[in-house]
C-alpha cells in the first residue's frame, strides 16, 4: 500500500506560506509506493459523473479530456485539436459545455460532469441525440459528440432558439463534413419534440 502524505495544493504552488494554510479545499497527495523511490503526486477529487459520485486520485496537471478517455473508459468524448479550438471535446459541466481538453480535472472537483454517454437514459437516445440521426446531422461522426453537448447546453439557455442562434450555439464546434445545414435542422427538430411534450 502507498504511503500518502497529504500538502495543501497551495503551499505547493508557493502561493501561501506554509504556516498561514488553514482548511485546503484541494489537497496534493505524495503518493510513496512502497519499496520504491518513486513518488507522484496527485489529488483527490469528487464530482458526479453522468449521474453517479466518482471519487479518485489524479494528477495535479491531468487534463480532463485524458482522465475521461484513458483513466475512466468514456471515449465519446473526443481530442481532435487540444488546443481548444475545435470543440470535439465538449462536455457538460455543470449543464454548461466545457472544452475537455483545456479543463484541469481538478477543476471537476464538487462539480456535475455529462459527457455522450450519460446523456441517454438507458435505450433511450437523448431527444437530441434522436433528432441528429434523424435528420442525417451524423456522418464522420467525430465531432458528434461536441455538437450534442453544445446543442444541450444551448437549448438550456435558449429553449427555442432561432436558426442564427443554434448556429451561434455551436460556433465553437468544428465539422468537416456536414456543412452544418443538417446540425442545425437537427436542433430545430429537437426543438420541435421538446414543444410536443410540454
Amino acid at each position: 500500500m502507498a504511503q500518502r502524505v497529504r500538502i495543501d495544493a497551495a503551499v505547493v504552488r508557493g502561493s501561501i506560506p506554509w504556516t498561514e494554510t488553514k482548511e485546503p479545499s484541494l489537497e496534493i497527495l505524495r503518493v510513496v509506493e512502497p519499496n520504491s523511490d518513486a513518488v507522484r503526486e496527485a489529488m483527490e477529487i469528487a464530482f458526479f459523473l453522468n449521474g453517479t459520485p466518482v471519487k479518485l486520485d489524479v494528477a495535479p496537471d491531468r487534463r480532463v479530456v485524458d482522465l475521461l478517455r484513458e483513466d475512466l473508459g468514456l471515449t465519446g468524448t473526443k481530442e481532435a485539436c487540444g488546443t481548444g479550438d475545435c470543440g470535439a471535446c465538449t462536455i457538460l459541466v455543470d449543464n454548461e459545455s466545457r472544452l475537455s481538453c483545456l479543463m484541469l480535472a481538478a477543476q471537476l472537483d464538487g462539480r456535475t460532469v455529462a459527457t455522450i454517454e450519460g446523456l441517454s437514459q438507458g435505450e433511450s437516445l437523448h431527444v437530441i441525440q434522436e433528432a441528429f440521426i434523424e435528420c442525417g446531422a451524423v456522418q464522420c461522426g467525430f465531432c458528434t459528440p461536441g455538437m450534442v453537448a453544445s446543442s444541450v447546453d444551448l437549448l438550456h439557455r435558449i429553449p427555442s432558439p432561432t436558426r442564427q442562434e443554434i448556429r451561434d450555439g455551436f460556433s465553437g464546434n468544428l465539422c468537416r463534413c456536414t456543412g452544418y445545414q443538417k446540425i442545425v435542422d437537427a436542433v430545430e427538430l429537437a426543438v420541435r419534440k421538446l414543444q410536443e411534450d410540454r
